[in-house]
């Protein structure tokens, strides 16, 4: 799983008038060190400006340095929000730059709309929201609330838009309390906010001094950044494998992981219920200290294939191009109705498609900001850059597709279950198809906990390195009571 580099921390706002707020405490700079769990990965770089004309810009810079399966990986996050000098949102530019691409997107207030300009794969896509209700004193993130003395239980709400989510992200936050830190040499009073994010279901926690400086923020439990000297800050190496360091290792291997008809499993860590997902294929149920997981492989020649074309208003938003899933763009159009040739029958459309995904594209692992038209050019990447093709080029041909996120069993040197992403295909009900290891069906190491876009794949992010997996050698039933796993009943 890479998407978490592309997480922004929480952003509040606070109800104060923008037009009322003094931002001459906050020029300048501020360097912070970024960490995964507890390794550092990179640094950022926030300063507060204001131009000639009086504008306010609010810029942070993060930059990245990570391995993936030993190769070396840079990629950076750099994101300007202008504002009036009333407060008002004026523009947000952000860019991400991968390995692969520079990645932009423009956000212009007018008037009672926002246009959002994005640049992915060399395609611009440009799409109007309602205009946010973010004002300066939301970029100013915490620094005029705790000014204000906010005593322990007070709460306020905040909201953001966040340009590569495409969503305007709100929130609420609450004091927890207070402690007295040495900062800068003086004793003082640090307050602790307790923040959670809407649909995401994201928690974070910040410290935050008197004076209004943010000296850490905690997302999820797993991500950190510091407040560092800019020297510290930016001593940073490649030190962090992302993929093994975030995998969960077993202390055996499982026997034939591709062959087998069903598995049985025992998780333990922060799931919550929207984790939980069952399906055709899967099964997750809430046990006395533990998620029994179970998953059968899907007999798709059991299934009532659909007609085409499908004309179910519940499987349109699975047919509509967006962002990052450019299944509207004619090179997208034209490479999949190439691949399924004269072929009408949806589940021999969906094997074609991952066949094809599967045989032409080169294994690289690589922390892009993926979308299916940079793929389709490069034909390289690792799961997110297989599974972004593969929806674009079912949705090109009819068939309803959505991206799937979890966790796979992957044999090696250190075998486990590592993060991963693959989709679904709509085939009278909704089929995993893996187009990174060719499957359709999926093999049952498969652990769908998430579905849909980057927005709601940021839900796996508490999971990562926090979980532990015990493999059951008994098949699960429906109507088995709640027991002991096998290890506790050794016991």
């Amino acid at each position: 799983m890479k998407k978490w580099l592309v997480m922004t921390t929480v952003v509040l706002g606070f109800g104060v008038a923008a037009s009322a707020v003094d931002i001459t405490p906050y020029l300048g700079d501020n360097w912070y060190g970024l960490y995964f769990n507890g390794e550092k990965v990179g640094y950022l770089q926030k300063n507060v400006t204001v131009t000639d004309a009086g504008e306010i810009h609010v810029i942070e810079d993060a930059q990245f340095m990570v391995t993936m399966s030993g190769v070396k990986q840079d990629m950076s996050i750099y994101s300007k929000r202008a504002y009036a000098p009333s407060g008002e949102l004026v523009h947000i530019k952000a860019e991400m730059k991968d390995p692969a691409q520079l990645s932009t997107f423009h956000a212009q207030v007018r008037q009672d709309e926002l246009v959002l300009t994005s640049v992915l794969g060399g395609a611009v896509r440009e799409e109007v929201f309602p205009k946010p209700a973010e004002t300066l004193t939301d970029a100013l993130r915490h620094a005029i609330w705790v000014e204000q003395e906010p005593q322990p239980d007070d709460v306020v709400h905040f909201s953001v838009f966040e340009p590569m989510y495409q969503k305007e992200v709100s929130g609420i936050s609450r004091i927890v309390g207070t402690e007295q830190r040495v900062f800068n040499g003086v004793l003082t009073r640090v307050y602790e906010i307790h923040s959670v994010l809407d649909l995401m279901d994201i928690e974070s926690t910040s410290y935050v001094t008197e004076c209004g400086v943010t000296v850490e923020d905690v997302v999820a439990g797993v991500f950190t950044m510091r407040l560092e000297p800019k020297e510290a800050a930016k001593d940073v190496d490649y030190n962090v494998d992302t993929m093994v360091s975030n995998a969960v290792i077993l202390e055996a291997p499982i026997e034939n992981p591709r062959q087998r008809d069903w598995l049985h499993l025992a998780l333990r860590g922060p799931l919550r219920e929207t984790h939980l997902i069952s399906d055709i294929r899967q099964t997750m149920r809430q046990q006395d200290g533990y998620v029994a997981f179970y998953a059968e492989k899907t007999d798709v020649d059991a299934l009532t294939l659909p007609e085409l074309p499908i004309e179910d208003e519940a499987l349109a938003k699975y047919l509509e191009p967006g962002t990052y899933v450019q299944s509207d763009a004619p090179e997208i159009i034209e490479k999949a109705r190439e691949i399924v040739g004269d072929e009408s029958d949806p589940l021999r459309m969906a094997k074609k498609l991952c066949n094809w995904t599967s045989a032409n594209m080169r294994n690289v692992f690589s922390a892009r900001l993926s979308n299916a038209l940079e793929v389709l050019e490069s034909m390289e990447g690792d799961c997110t850059e297989h599974t972004v093709l593969y929806v674009a080029l079912a949705r090109a041909v009819g068939l309803p597709a959505k991206k799937m996120a979890g966790l796979i069993y992957v044999e090696g040197e250190h075998p486990g279950f590592y993060f991963h992403q693959w989709a679904a295909v709509w085939l009278g009900d909704w089929v995993d198809v893996d187009p990174a290891f060719n499957q359709l069906p999926v093999d049952v190491t498969h652990i769908a906990l998430t579905e849909g876009d980057m927005f709601r794949q940021a839900r796996i992010l508490p999971l990562i390195g926090r979980l532990e997996i015990e493999v059951i050698d008994e098949p699960f039933t429906e109507d088995a009571p709640e027991t002991d796993t096998a290890e506790e009943a050794a016991e």
